[in-house]
């Protein structure tokens, strides 16, 4: 058996600069050098912030639909990379807008098909492991019948539609990696993401969460799509980074899992729970629900439960506290349109 002779793991992050990416770059850099990919296509530089001055962490701007050759990268000679090579690889990139979706629509699906070849490859050049965030969107809406998902459950999913781009992006990725995994015997891991919310959501691009919150620090009236009955679930973002690196860390054995909140809570209790913690006077109004909105499956956690040990911890109003908090500060440094 052969003797470990670095102290730290070389671990690279794509997309590491978002909002998911951000928080899980700072978990990781406590035990291991950090190489972050991003290129700001909907991220931002202030996620990074805590980051910068780190010395087991670099930021590298690239877009990762062009090859990565991390050997030709002056910056990266401290972290011994012709050396050590790479040790796992975490795929979080994908540019993503509620708000300017259409804009991104070509980007979605090259950076799930050209981009996620070239992560392969380099996983495939350093014999690395890879973790691919992929999306609970691939089960489809939620059926009254079994509004609880599970990994071995069918991708229910219409290509053809405008989120065709995210959403069979998504699952093109995850048969690229099973075909790598096949092929060269690589050991992926896709984490099939649910809902997560959290600091560093974008305050102004359409998110359901940070919408609310600015309506009701502004005093204006929260609208809210759907019926009265109409309920999410909500993962806080340390619980999600928490799953994705217990996921990383599993057997070559263990592939698709789910990570996200079983618990689901109705969208009134939610606005009016936004209402009373920022201490607002405002009111909850529902809206006819939009023809391409669907109210999503719950995940079926035994999996993560019992392979992981993971479960979401955050309260629901302790994330939202931390989530109005950073919303109050941001809303101070960026205003809508900036």
């Amino acid at each position: 058996m052969s003797q470990q002779i670095f102290e730290r793991k070389n671990i690279l992050v794509t997309g590491g600069a978002g909002f998911i990416g951000s928080h899980l770059c700072e978990s990781l850099v406590k035990d291991a050098h950090v190489i972050c990919i991003d290129n700001f296509a909907t991220s931002q530089v202030s996620n990074l912030e805590r980051l910068l001055q780190n010395q087991n962490f670099e930021f590298i701007n690239h877009d990762i639909t062009q090859p990565l050759e991390l050997e030709s990268l002056h910056e990266l000679d401290r972290f011994k990379v012709k050396f050590q090579g790479i040790q796992e690889i975490y795929h979080l990139a994908c540019p993503i807008s509620k708000k300017h979706f259409d804009e991104f629509r070509i980007a979605m699906a090259l950076t799930n098909s050209i981009g996620m070849k070239n992560m392969l490859d380099v996983a495939v050049q350093y014999k690395a492991k890879v973790l691919f965030a992929s999306s609970s969107s691939l089960y489809g809406p939620k059926q009254a019948e079994k509004p609880y998902v599970q990994e071995n459950d069918p991708c229910l999913l219409d290509h053809l539609t405008p989120s065709g781009a995210y959403d069979e992006g998504k699952r093109f990725s995850e048969a690229l990696l099973a075909t790598y995994a096949d092929v060269y015997g690589l050991d992926v891991k896709i984490s099939r993401l649910f809902r997560t919310y959290g600091p560093r959501m974008k305050i102004h691009d359409g998110n359901l969460l940070p919408d609310l919150i600015n309506a009701a620090l502004d005093g204006q009236e929260l609208v809210l799509r759907g019926s009265e009955d109409s309920s999410l679930a909500l993962c806080f973002v340390s619980d999600m980074v928490d799953g994705l690196i217990k996921h990383m860390h599993t057997p070559i054995a263990v592939t698709v899992v789910n990570l996200g909140s079983d618990q689901a809570v109705r969208l009134s209790l939610l606005a009016e729970t936004i209402v009373r913690l920022t201490g607002s006077s405002s009111h909850v109004r529902f809206e006819q629900e939009l023809a391409s909105l669907f109210e999503a499956p719950l995940p079926d956690l035994e999996k993560a439960r019992q392979v992981l040990h993971w479960l979401p911890l955050v309260r629901l109003e302790d994330g939202l506290k931390r989530m109005i908090e950073y919303g109050r500060s941001e809303r101070q440094r960026v205003r809508p349109g900036m």
